[in-house]
């Protein structure tokens, strides 16, 4: 912290015997507002849009104009008061609302929909975990079932495809 803001989200800090404190204090609230479980209309918009409401928010793209130039890749929000910038940290996490995609910070850009995790379960159930080793096609034996091995290919591939094993 640099003793005026806060060192996250560069919020600002009330001091002892400041005045109009409500001015610091309503703006880390503006802030606040749109920090804290963010949903943004776009994600990559350069251009602020013409007539934004108040209190929507948007992932500005790389090569921002107007309003929103040398802001990039910072998370912009409409207020009664104007335009508000948090600059992205690592990790953070928005949703967009159109379709419920999630994109994350990773300290360089904004990754679109990609989720992390050591497993998935549903319920108590874990039904995804780490990839698995690699399984060769069937192949040889004494008897050869064509349809059987067709199939058991066609589930290797599949599971290939999706990287639940190695290919």
């Amino acid at each position: 912290m640099n003793g005026d803001n806060t060192a996250r989200l560069n919020l600002p800090l009330l001091h002892a015997g400041q005045a109009q404190k409500e001015v610091d204090h309503n703006e880390a609230l503006a802030l606040l507002d749109m920090a804290v479980q963010p949903v943004v209309v776009a994600i990559g918009l350069d251009t602020p849009p013409k007539e934004p409401g108040e209190g929507a928010c948007w992932i500005i793209g790389t090569n921002p104009v107007e309003a929103w130039a040398g802001r990039a890749g910072s998370l912009a929000g409409w207020t009664a008061g104007g335009w508000r910038f948090i600059a992205p940290r690592t990790g953070m996490t928005v949703v967009r609302g159109s379709d419920g995609m999630t994109a994350r910070y990773t300290g360089a850009d904004w990754v679109i929909g990609e989720v992390r995790a050591t497993g998935v379960l549903i319920g108590e159930m874990r039904v995804l975990g780490a990839r698995q080793p690699a399984i060769a096609d069937p192949a040889g034996g004494p008897l050869i079932d064509a349809e059987a091995r067709g199939a058991l290919s066609a589930a290797l591939s599949a599971l290939r495809a999706h990287g639940l094993i190695a290919p």
